[in-house]
């Protein structure tokens, strides 16, 4: 099967379904792959750079709100409603028929008291909501790459604005585009160097995660034993993630230099 949704303004970028062996797959005007649901499971993580991205919560216990840039087909959104009971999230999206694709096509629960979906600019709302959120997804990508705007220094600035202290930022990036140590070090700079890298194991993503002060404990010890926990609970490689991520951070013999 292979569908099309023409938006009433066509100056927009089509969404595009497609399945293949029992996974259905959204696109946005290209072959690039923005989102995936199988069909059989529609509440887990297919993509494994979205599991990475849950890596957040080896560093953030119990987060109460929880703001998502770019909500694709809604995979986070929904895991996260679904296994975060105590957490609120509300997801930002651009454009108004990958919102509907989400729910028509990607069960995306109906908004609730926890869920809140909006149709608007992932950059203008991250600015008017400083000191708001416990963690910040970030996973904006149209046809081709990473949205340019939200990969500036002053968008990084405000990601971090609007953490409250103890916050986590975490973003999707693509380690093979050219400009990524670019991104990274804008990234970086913006949480004051506090910057971790997971990267995926099979595809080109890193996840960067971005830490607000007070930073979290990020002793092996400590890590260790909440990955093991999580991983049993949500059902995510966790202690993969811990290994991945010893590839590329600072580390000393206690643990990880956040």
């Amino acid at each position: 099967m292979n569908s099309t949704f023409l938006p009433p303004d066509t100056a927009l970028a089509p969404v595009q379904i497609s399945e293949n062996d029992g996974i259905r797959f959204l696109h946005l005007g290209g072959t690039a792959v923005q989102s995936a649901m199988r069909l059989s499971a529609p509440h887990q993580l297919e993509l494994e750079y979205t599991r990475s991205m849950m890596g957040f919560l080896l560093f953030k216990q119990q987060p109460h709100d929880i703001a998502l840039i770019g909500l694709g087909g809604g995979s986070l959104a929904k895991f996260i409603h679904r296994h975060l009971p105590a957490s609120r999230i509300a997801a930002v999206e651009i454009l108004p028929q990958v919102i509907a694709a989400a729910r028509d096509w990607f069960e995306l629960p109906a908004d609730d008291e926890r869920l809140r979906v909006v149709c608007g600019d992932g950059v203008d709302f991250v600015r008017e909501h400083p000191d708001s959120q416990d963690v910040l997804l970030v996973d904006g990508y149209d046809a081709e790459r990473v949205v340019a705007e939200l990969v500036t220094p002053a968008f990084y600035q405000t990601c971090h604005a609007m953490l409250r202290p103890g916050g986590v930022g975490v973003f999707n990036l693509w380690g093979s585009d050219p400009d990524y140590p670019l991104y990274f070090s804008h990234l970086a700079q913006a949480f004051g160097g506090h910057a971790m890298q997971l990267p995926s194991e099979t595809k080109g993503n890193i996840i960067v995660f971005g830490f607000r002060a007070p930073l979290p404990d990020t002793t092996f010890a400590y890590l260790s034993g909440r990955a093991d926990r999580l991983q049993a609970d949500l059902g995510l490689e966790f202690d993969d993630f811990l290994v991945r991520m010893g590839y590329c951070n600072q580390c000393n013999e206690e643990g990880f230099i956040a």
